[in-house]
């Protein structure tokens, strides 16, 4: 998870990863920033994230992206 944390981080620094849990609906992270969250985590965590995936409730929140990835590494 805290590698996670860097990544989204660096991605936008300006965000409290750790306390907001809408960052889809609160526009807080725009379609643009979502594709290179995925690309990064990809890169970094060796997983594919499927197009069926990329929904927001799966990105409103570090937690829910961790889930995500958690999700996608036991069924690989």
């Amino acid at each position: 998870m805290e590698e996670l944390m860097e990544l989204l981080s660096a991605l936008k620094p300006e965000i409290d990863f750790e306390t907001e849990k809408e960052l889809i609906d609160d526009g807080l992270l725009e379609s643009f920033d979502v594709i290179t969250l995925i690309a990064e985590i990809e890169d970094q965590f060796g997983i594919e994230i499927p197009a069926e995936e990329i929904v927001p409730e799966n990105f409103n929140s570090a937690e829910g992206i961790w889930n995500l990835m958690e999700r996608i590494k036991g069924e690989e």
